[in-house]
């Protein structure tokens, strides 16, 4: 009697373990016959076990078996040949006429003798990862229309000498160093080279590595085990596992402190990573793009960057011209933003008036292709005439000694600290509770880059967030 009750008890709990299942699960008799159905199958089918039981599998139309007729028997079935099929993507037809994508898997169940008693067959809904996979490739299409040759605007001498270096370096291996001012353009570079060479089915990554602290950049690169340090609740790939197979962009390399040049060396040489707390190394596939808007070499020469890196890095130098040095491609990348502007408002402005094409072609352009683009969108907000005159542009380019008066009386009555070079704890503290712990903010008042105040408050014991 106490095996009996054992026995339904054991029956019970199965039966409860496959109807939580995430899985649809459902299980035919020796006739074919549909014997149970769980409800996770309902949700993927739309059948409720009432409709399905009795019935044949070919209540689901599989496209790995559409267009045949189900066996009347299950011995004529050939999963009963082969005992168990092989787990395939397919197609299920859902009750309501629509097709969901699934993952199907079948066995047979044999009793002691060996005679077939059913089929037990699962059912994985992928319906939620098709669409991520969708929304993926729809993202490397985007990345692909965004990174073409033809979005680096410039019909220059200079520029068509960019044109030749990218296909050249698209047509390599070897590792780039895109040189030149912010805002010129390297990032487009970096992606053009990417998705116009052999590894474009591949991930680009990009890393900004001035972003970051030594700490957190070492992490983001090389990925962390568990308990690597506090905070590290799981194992972590890094952006360099992340882009194998593709192409790593690594932005303001420059910027790189000594102990992260010494691992990316290592990186370069071997093709190996060695993750944060970890003793074993992986093996990575990847193509290596680095860029930098200072002088690379003049960091070298004052001790700042490994000699020996820099020629690993440097192998095939593009150097991006600032705009004031190709000023005959001013007219072609503002009617360029212009049209993408006019998509964007739905406005319908044809252009510049002469004088305000004027103010452009005289503007020094300090920040470049970005300062352009930027500077139409400032003019597409103030104009509604169809042309883009000198009092829709922004003040700094129409009024230039104006906006210096401004700046420098701002910056006399704001920033006291703006000459400072070094920082003590008590008035970095300060600065910090001043800017609401926005260090990019404390860099300007204080005179110092970002990554600048990340080393201070790391000397200090400063934590990098603000403590609630």
């Amino acid at each position: 009697m106490n095996d009996k009750i054992h026995e339904i008890w054991n029956v019970r709990f199965v039966n409860r373990i496959i109807d939580s299942m995430a899985d649809g699960v459902f299980t035919m008799d020796a006739r074919g016959r549909i014997s149970s159905w769980n409800p996770s199958m309902e949700r993927i089918s739309g059948y409720t076990a009432q409709e399905a039981l009795g019935k044949t599998c070919q209540l689901l139309e599989c496209s790995r078996c559409f267009g045949k007729n189900c066996p009347a028997s299950i011995e004529k079935c050939r999963i009963v040949e082969k005992g168990q099929s092989e787990a395939k993507e397919c197609h299920l037809r859902h009750k309501d006429g629509h097709d969901v994508s699934v993952i199907k898997n079948a066995s047979v169940v044999k009793n002691d003798d060996g005679n077939v008693i059913g089929i037990v067959e699962t059912v994985t809904d992928m319906t939620e990862l098709m669409r991520v996979r969708k929304k993926a490739e729809e993202a490397v299409f985007r990345l692909g229309e965004i990174h073409r040759m033809d979005n680096i605007i410039g019909k220059s001498r200079a520029m068509q000498q960019v044109f030749e270096a990218i296909r050249a370096a698209a047509a390599s291996e070897a590792t780039i160093l895109i040189q030149g001012d912010s805002g010129t353009g390297k990032e487009l570079v970096a992606g053009a080279i990417h998705f116009n060479s052999d590894r474009r089915e591949g991930p680009l990554v990009a890393v900004n590595c001035s972003a970051l602290s030594e700490n957190l950049l070492e992490s983001e690169l090389f990925g962390h085990v568990k308990g690597s340090f506090t905070g590290a609740n799981r194992d972590r790939m890094g952006r360099f596992e992340e882009a194998s197979g593709g192409t790593i962009f690594l932005d303001e390399i420059g910027e790189l402190s000594p102990y992260i040049q010494v691992k990316l060396l290592r990186v370069l040489q071997e093709r190996e990573v060695e993750r944060v707390g970890d003793s074993r190394r992986h093996k990575i596939d990847i193509r290596i793009i680095t860029a930098t808007h200072k002088d690379l070499y003049a960091r070298v020469r004052e001790g700042l960057f490994r000699e020996d890196l820099y020629y690993r890095l440097k192998v095939f130098p593009i150097h991006l011209p600032p705009l004031r040095e190709r000023r005959e491609d001013i007219p072609i990348l503002a009617d360029h933003f212009i049209k993408s502007m006019n998509k964007k408002t739905g406005k319908r402005i044809t252009g510049f008036s002469t004088a305000a094409m004027r103010v452009f072609m005289d503007h020094p352009w300090p920040g470049n292709v970005r300062e352009l683009e930027n500077a139409i969108e400032h003019a597409f907000v103030l104009c509604n005439r169809k042309a883009i005159d000198i009092s829709d542009l922004p003040i700094e380019i129409r009024q230039p000694e104006q906006f210096i008066q401004c700046s420098t009386s701002f910056e006399s009555n704001f920033s006291p600290r703006k000459n400072r070079k070094k920082l003590s704890k008590e008035t970095l503290r300060e600065l910090l509770d001043e800017c609401d712990w926005n260090k990019a903010e404390v860099g300007r008042r204080a005179g110092l880059s970002r990554t600048a105040i990340w080393k201070y408050m790391k000397k200090y014991d400063i934590p990098l967030q603000q403590e609630e």
